[in-house]
């Protein structure tokens, strides 16, 4: 009976030790699906702007997540040296709802929509003390309210600077000049090969004309001498 018990209570701890292993395994593939597919914003693949004194800019945000969302909540930020002055928020129920947005600035206006997961807003005839970091921000219930974050840098200047392009059309130019020469170059020398031939042929024919003409004299001359031979 001792046996038997000491048996089954190792076959008891071996089983539990696989449930764990099991659950450990199941624990960390649901952590792993739910953090490859989880919530992120992103302001797009250019995260900054030069805006000229007066304009309106469009500060773009979009969110995604491949599980969907539930009451997902957003909200955007202006870093005022280090103080975060809140914009906007607004709460997005479920997907392709669209939200009723607080907004807390007289030049900020929301333009995104649930059905393209767009949570952009617009900034008004912007000053220079606008200049600096906005920051976008969401988080979703239906992943237990996992959070993410994107920056965005607006640059207000008084005109536009424009791009310096000397050095580049002195590149250009001297490039298209070694071209051209080169071409110009192969052309003169295919013209002066095909000149040399053409005088080469007609040297050759102006040789094989004068020998020809030295022959016939040559035949010529002996039949005369042969005429005028004397008997014997």
């Amino acid at each position: 009976m001792a046996l038997v018990d000491s048996t089954g209570s190792r076959v008891s701890g071996r089983l539990r030790s696989g449930d764990i292993l099991h659950t450990g395994l199941v624990v960390a593939l649901l952590l792993g699906v739910w953090s490859v597919g989880g919530l992120e914003v992103s302001t797009g693949k250019v995260s900054h702007l030069f805006a000229i004194n007066g304009s309106t800019v469009l500060l773009p945000c979009t969110y995604a997540s491949c599980i969907g969302i539930k009451n997902l909540y957003f909200n955007w930020h202006y870093n005022d040296n280090g103080s975060m002055i809140k914009l906007c928020e607004a709460v997005i129920p479920i997907e392709g709802v669209e939200p009723k947005v607080s907004v807390y600035h007289e030049r900020v206006e929301f333009v995104g929509t649930s059905k393209g997961n767009n949570i952009s807003i617009l900034l008004w005839n912007i000053t220079y003390s606008d200049d600096g970091e906005y920051i976008c921000f969401a988080r979703n219930e239906k992943e237990k309210n996992r959070n993410h974050s994107a920056s965005y840098m607006l640059y207000v200047v008084d005109q536009m600077k424009e791009i310096d392009t000397t050095l580049t059309t002195i590149i250009v130019s001297v490039v298209g000049g070694v071209i051209g020469l080169s071409i110009l170059g192969m052309v003169i020398k295919a013209l002066v090969i095909n000149f040399l031939l053409k005088d080469d042929e007609k040297n050759k024919e102006c040789l094989v004309s004068s020998g020809n003409d030295n022959t016939e004299n040559g035949h010529s001359g002996a039949k005369a001498d042969n005429k005028g031979t004397p008997k014997a």
